[in-house]
């Protein structure tokens, strides 16, 4: 093997473990609603690049998910950026009370949320319930 190929498979290698978070889609108007209209169950993470508790729920998240594949088979996850949306319709309707809030709805019904919440055995029951909906 040559030093391109070596490098090129190691890049590979590294790419990877984050292919199975392409389900992760990031906010935009109307989007929840689409996947609601469809039967889907969404998993709301409104979050800020900034926030330290948003970080450490991530990595919980995708923690998760690669131990289940399924999560991101059965589940639509849509980041929703709170600089961005914090004051917009979604967290109003919803009644979001700050970043670092996790949501899942099916319907036109909320099956659970948690706030600030980063334990794991937490944040695995809320995906779990996701799930079981699914």
């Amino acid at each position: 093997m040559n030093r391109r190929q070596f490098c090129l498979t190691g890049l590979a290698a590294l790419a990877l473990p984050n292919l199975s978070f392409a389900a992760q889609m990031n906010y935009k108007e109307g989007l929840v609603e689409k996947h609601l209209a469809k039967g889907d169950v969404v998993f709301l993470d409104f979050k800020a690049s900034w926030c330290t508790t948003c970080a450490a729920q991530e990595r919980v998240i995708n923690s998760l998910k690669q131990s289940n594949p399924d999560y991101d088979k059965k589940i639509t996850f849509i980041d929703v950026d709170w600089d961005e949306h914090g004051k917009g319709m979604l967290v109003n309707e919803h009644n979001i009370p700050r970043r670092s809030t996790l949501v899942v709805l099916k319907g036109g019904e909320e099956l659970g949320r948690i706030v600030a919440g980063t334990g794991k055995a937490e944040i695995k029951a809320l995906m779990d319930l996701a799930l079981a909906a699914s």
